[in-house]
């Protein structure tokens, strides 16, 4: 049986890096101004206009519990599709880096038992890890 291949866009929360399918994504873009929502979840930062569209920006910080702070320099927005009946939504990440091409005979399980937001862990060169993230899990 030969292993299947996926590709994916890694991008950094902090010192650390995640990635998600790259199916999911829409565009990348510069972080603009957010009008806050009052009353809204937590992982909420607020909601920008989009290309006439009002789409919701996500903290995935707060969504995976992660203490540090940083950039928040790009917007990573998703297909509407995976989030249902939320409309549009943004991550906001400190940096993207680029999209890979990962091996699955290279992703590991999540070690958090449980969590259907982490679909793996990556395993890289030297001992480096990148976690991927599956962001219909964590929208639904």
């Amino acid at each position: 049986m030969s292993a299947t291949n996926d590709q994916v866009l890694e991008f950094g929360l902090g010192e650390e890096t995640y990635c998600v399918s790259i199916d999911y994504v829409t565009e990348i873009v510069d972080v603009g101004d957010l009008t806050s929502v009052p009353n809204s979840p937590p992982h909420v930062r607020g909601v920008m206009d989009l290309r006439g569209r009002t789409t919701s920006i996500v903290d995935p910080k707060v969504v995976f519990d992660i203490d540090e702070d940083g950039a928040e320099r790009r917007i990573i927005v998703f297909d509407p599709g995976i989030v249902s009946d939320q409309g549009a939504a943004g991550w906001l990440v400190d940096e993207v880096f680029h999209v890979v091409t990962v091996d699955e005979a290279d992703v590991d399980t999540s070690p958090a038992e449980g969590d259907d937001a982490i679909r793996g862990v990556v395993k890289r060169e030297e001992g480096q890890f990148v976690i991927w993230v599956d962001p219909s899990e964590v929208h639904s």
